[in-house]
């Protein structure tokens, strides 16, 4: 007995001491991997990469930056759908641990003994603390070191932090595969879902994806994808979070994933998109572009950017038709599956209803094709062939050297690569399984509409497919303007004496060039033909080159180069005369910019494609209306108060008298000018058409009272469009269709008329006063105070010893220049 005894105390007092040394082991592993332990306060401050949003002015998605598609959810816009979904799968006493789930770690235990030596992957027993620990603060390295950490790090973290900010942090941070970090993104990408909207199938799935995104994918590992998801439907019903029934309904779901487009979201916006993301990068860098979580609101308006998009990609495809059939874009081999080998030709994705095709055999009558085939998430080309039919009357335009072609084969052979879209007949339907080829033009071009009262830019054209080329000829194309500068010279010798009346000779001059420069003799488009004296209005309206020449050498150079530069138009402009003649190269956007100001009544506009940025916690950065809104935040609300003012500080570069005068004149190139295919818009509209040397450049710019649009014509490499080709045939009704579209619910707004303006009635060929009964010449013209032509007054030509006509006592002067009879210059 009392040998047991003295064993019992041995057998103790051993226990003791081991229990002791077991004590300290734990204590001097605690200390020594605690040591050099991660600072865990710094998810206090967490800021991850957020991706940052574009929208359009309604509010629509443009698109989307990032290096992480990521976006911050607070756990209180999470649904409890979500979280029990997650919590189900990752860790269902999340609630009731603090930070370590000793069950789960028994299991892990007993598999890891029962797998030893079988080069498995350990089973981890992580729950979601110890995940954030590892996500945020450790590495992924698989050892029981960094489990150690990692158990220790969440035990102090569940201490710092509530239950709802951890799993905020952990249903923010995880990576769910196809490129998207939490469950917002996510959401997006597989779905194109927010998470409100997310059915228990499709919630399942998500919290399925932490541990392995890749196996489990969507297309390439379906029937394992949807094992998994079963899974975490089975583990939601037996924790009671959702009902039998429900249960049933998600395991038969079937797992449809919508893939989400990384570019531009709105049809015909890729081009203003990525001028966008330039201008952001431009402002806040890289970092806060791809990272930041800014929140951008353009000013996009997502149905006039289709407007915009479809009369000019209409306009680019209508003149390069009108040259001929080039012939198929490429050959192809269509023995065998030839959807497999069309796959894999590169196809432009933002030409839609357009079509990439190949030609599976012809006859006189028509040519069979076969439509490229799509792709599947994973990458493999769908097994689904189309076909279709073209026509004689869908290839009816494809002429070759000057010959219309009298049947199908003559353009098409079996192996020819083309685009094709539906046939469309008389009435605007489309017909039935027929198809009309089409070619990508040569030529390119842009088009930008704009807000001038505030420089809001609505829609951009940058080229005919943002696919094909990124290069944005609404910004970064410098091409000479042509006479669509005029009303910049006309506006310089308005604003210096000036009228719209004043008599200026349209006629043969020379300019002596100086040194080596020879002698220039400008001429008017129609060669040979010219008016004699005539009005500014009529030079500007009939686009008189040798009046404007005349005009320059009068007001001078260096003041138009200062308008021009007031304008915007160019930075700097040499005091060349065939400058006033837009020789000089600027974008559309300037010239745009510059059309505004007529518009507005001479107030400097700023263009601009953003309305407003906000930070990730919603604090406004940017905001590019800065007028004064007095009386907008009137405490107290409406208590009968004189209305809110907003005021304007905005610089005033022209007149607003002259602004009227010159915006008149433009209406005379509309109604009876260069310009006149735009009368069809049936709304008062300004504008001038620019047709430049050889034709290389086709422009116009014009507006309505609340709404500019310029656009030009040209190849990329700058030749002539033609011996007969103009800005009034080719231009104009491109712009023509845009503002017929763009206005057809708009009121016909006349232009408002600024105080001090005086509309007389006068002769609309010799400027003077009309006559009593007036007849069919007479229009009213906008004076200046002071400038109106005096009753019986006549201007004429100068007496021959050079001295102007004077005028009869009492009468002042007329402002217009006069022509000495035989010489080639003003005085």
């Amino acid at each position: 007995m009392r040998l047991l005894v003295r064993f019992m105390g041995f057998l103790f007092a051993a226990g003791t001491v081991v229990f002791l040394v077991g004590i300290a082991a734990v204590a001097g592993a605690i200390w020594h991997f605690s040591k050099d332990l991660p600072d865990y306060s710094q998810l206090q401050d967490y800021e991850p990469p957020v991706m940052t949003r574009v929208h359009a002015a309604d509010g629509a998605l443009l698109g989307e930056y990032s290096k992480e598609r990521r976006l911050y959810l607070p756990i209180q816009a999470v649904p409890k759908l979500v979280i029990n979904a997650f919590l189900a799968a990752e860790d269902k006493n999340f609630y009731e641990h603090g930070g370590i789930d000793y069950s789960g770690m028994a299991r892990a235990a007993i598999l890891y003994a029962q797998n030893y030596g079988s080069n498995r992957r350990p089973q981890g027993a992580s729950t979601i603390t110890q995940q954030v620990a590892k996500n945020f603060l450790l590495t992924n390295e698989v050892s029981f070191a960094r489990k150690i950490k990692e158990a220790l790090l969440a035990m102090r973290i569940e201490r710092a932090y509530s239950k709802d900010r951890i799993l905020e942090l952990y249903l923010n941070e995880i990576y769910l595969g196809l490129g998207a970090y939490g469950i917002a993104a996510a959401s997006l990408v597989y779905f194109d879902k927010s998470v409100n909207e997310l059915t228990i199938a499709e919630a399942s799935y998500l919290a399925s994806l932490p541990k392995a995104p890749a196996a489990l994918h969507p297309v390439r590992n379906r029937d394992r994808a949807i094992e998994r998801r079963n899974y975490v439907i089975d583990r939601l019903l037996e924790n009671g979070w959702i009902k039998q029934a429900d249960a049933d309904k998600a395991r038969k779901d079937p797992l449809v994933v919508t893939s989400r487009s990384n570019g531009a979201h709105i049809f015909a916006g890729e081009y203003f998109a990525e001028e966008v993301r330039r201008d952001i990068f431009e402002r806040y860098g890289e970092k806060k572009l791809y990272e930041g979580g800014l929140s951008v609101r353009t000013t996009l308006d997502p149905k006039i950017q289709v407007m915009a998009r479809k009369t000019m990609a209409a306009g680019l495809v209508n003149y390069d038709e009108a040259q001929g059939w080039r012939g198929a874009m490429q050959k192809l081999d269509i023995s065998g599956d030839w959807g497999v080998k069309l796959a894999d030709v590169k196809s432009l994705s933002d030409v839609a209803p357009w079509r990439l095709a190949v030609v599976l055999d012809t006859s006189d009558q028509s040519a069979r094709i076969g439509f490229q085939p799509g792709r599947e998430l994973g990458g493999a080309v769908s097994k689904e062939r189309q076909t279709g039919i073209i026509t004689m009357d869908g290839a009816r335009w494809a002429r070759s050297k000057g010959k219309t072609p009298t049947a199908v084969s003559q353009v098409l052979q079996p192996g020819d690569v083309i685009y094709a879209d539906p046939l469309v007949n008389k009435d605007g339907n489309a017909v039935e399984g027929q198809y009309r080829l089409r070619q990508l033009p040569e030529i390119s071009g842009a088009m930008v509409a704009m807000d001038p009262w505030t420089g809001r830019v609505v829609a951009m054209v940058g080229g005919f497919s943002f696919d094909q080329s990124q290069f944005n000829r609404a910004t970064q194309a410098y091409r000479q303007p042509g006479s669509s500068f005029k009303p910049i010279v006309y506006s310089s010798a308005l604003d210096n004496g000036y009228t719209p009346s004043s008599i200026v000779v349209d006629g043969p001059i020379e300019i002596d060039q100086g040194q080596g420069g020879g002698v220039w003799r400008p001429e008017n488009f129609s060669t040979g033909h010219y008016y004699g004296p005539t009005t500014l209005r009529n030079a500007l309206t009939h686009s008189l080159n040798t009046v404007t020449v005349r005009l320059a050498q009068d007001v001078g150079m260096p003041l138009i180069g200062e308008y021009a530069k007031r304008f915007g138009v160019y930075d700097e402009l040499p005091n060349f005369l065939s400058y006033a003649l837009g020789a000089g190269e600027t974008t559309v956007m300037r010239m745009v910019t510059a059309y505004s100001m007529f518009a507005n009544g001479g107030r400097r506009v700023k263009p601009t494609l953003i309305d407003r940025i906000q930070d990730r916690y919603g604090h406004t950065i940017f905001k590019h209306d800065a007028r004064e809104c007095r009386g907008c935040d009137a405490p107290g609300g409406w208590k009968n108060q004189p209305e809110p003012q907003l005021i304007d500080r905005r610089e005033q570069v022209l007149d607003p008298m002259t602004a009227y005068q010159i915006t008149s004149m433009m209406e005379g190139v509309v109604q009876r000018g260069t310009a006149m295919v735009m009368r069809d818009v049936g709304k008062p509209i300004a504008g001038k058409t620019g047709t430049t040397n050889d034709a290389k450049d086709l422009w116009f710019v014009g507006f309505s009272p609340d709404l500019v649009i310029g656009l030009y014509l040209g190849y990329d490499k700058p030749r002539s469009l033609g011996r007969n080709a103009q800005a009034g045939h080719t231009a104009a009704p491109i712009a023509r269709d845009f503002m017929k579209l763009a206005l057809a619910d708009k009121p016909a707004t006349p232009f408002k008329i600024p105080a001090g303006i005086k509309l007389i009635r006068v002769d609309s060929k010799t400027g003077t006063r009309a006559g009593p009964g007036g007849g069919g010449n007479t229009i009213l013209e906008a004076f200046k105070p002071g400038t109106a032509p005096p009753e019986g007054y006549s201007p004429s030509v100068a007496d021959a010893d050079g001295r102007a006509p004077q005028p009869s006592q009492g009468q002042q002067p007329d402002t217009g220049l006069f022509m000495r009879p035989g010489t080639g210059g003003l005085y």
